[in-house]
């Protein structure tokens, strides 16, 4: 596997052991493609648990950019860029480790380079993750593109741009936006997608603890976290009881992929227009 940066980290984890990375990258199932260290284990653990300790499932975590611009504070604060970067990439490889991933790639690119559409060597390296995938892929990660963090959607669009770059009986069945810096719990439900995140919540609350350098930092997202997936599962339907003890929702992003004339942006204000008709048909119907 080469990768467009020389920085670049790819990390094989205990159980892909003697296989190479293109091979593991091959055999995965559940692929995440997100912009920073710690958001596949905030924003798709789900993906995590239906892979964890399973000999045929086989999750691969692809993080985009080198993690250089977080916030931070105490122990923290006089950490340089590339400091932040290093310790960031070493948090990121604890995580696959502890989660039994198949295969971590890093990419290492600056965000503004994510946010650029036509940047090289970002196109490169999607086009090598996604056409190295092989049949059995079942589902793709990627943010969403309602997410108010630019970075989460400049990650979004290549991605979209890199799969429909491919042959369409190379591209993936199923494509999910996860929720990140802005939830869905506002989707009509006909289009919100729960995924069950209730699975080995140990393992969970753990994943997110890794990311030392985000907690401490300043930035609790350990409590964050699952205050929204408690939350999700106990408001998502109001005349019944909760169906799990945590939820992470996504939307299906699978049209875009399906239809190559569909754009991102009308798909993305689609959603919305559905939530402004329901809000308003709601408040018109009980006489307001």
């Amino acid at each position: 596997m080469k990768l467009s940066r020389s920085d670049a980290d790819i990390y094989l984890p205990a159980g892909s052991a003697g296989l190479s990375p293109a091979a593991a990258l091959a055999r995965t199932t559940h692929l995440c493609m997100i912009a920073h260290q710690d958001d596949i284990e905030i924003n798709a653990y789900p993906g995590v648990a239906a892979c964890y300790g399973r000999p045929d499932k086989f999750f691969t975590g692809v993080v985009m950019t080198n993690g250089a611009g977080s916030a931070r504070t105490g122990k923290y604060a006089a950490v340089t860029d590339e400091q932040m970067q290093s310790i960031r990439r070493q948090e990121q490889r604890t995580a696959a480790d502890l989660g039994k991933y198949n295969l971590q790639l890093q990419l290492g690119h600056a965000s503004r380079d994510v946010k650029s559409a036509g940047h090289a060597g970002v196109l490169a390296d999607l086009a090598a993750i996604f056409g190295g995938c092989g049949p059995q892929l079942e589902v793709v990660y990627l943010h969403q593109p309602m997410d108010k963090h630019d970075t989460h959607v400049g990650c979004f669009l290549r991605c979209i741009e890199a799969i429909r770059a491919l042959p369409r009986d190379r591209r993936p069945r199923r494509v999910l936006g996860v929720e990140g810096w802005r939830d869905l719990d506002w989707l009509d439900d006909t289009r919100k997608v729960p995924l069950d995140a209730s699975a080995y919540p140990q393992l969970a609350q753990d994943l997110v603890a890794v990311f030392d350098s985000q907690i401490a930092g300043g930035k609790r997202y350990d409590l964050a976290a699952f205050g929204r997936r408690t939350a999700n599962a106990t408001f998502f339907a109001s005349h019944s009881t909760d169906a799990a003890t945590a939820y992470s929702f996504a939307v299906d992003l699978t049209p875009l992929v399906i239809d190559d004339t569909l754009s991102p942006s009308a798909f993305a204000l689609d959603h919305v227009e559905r939530f402004r008709a329901d809000v308003a048909n709601r408040l018109k119907q009980l006489g307001g």
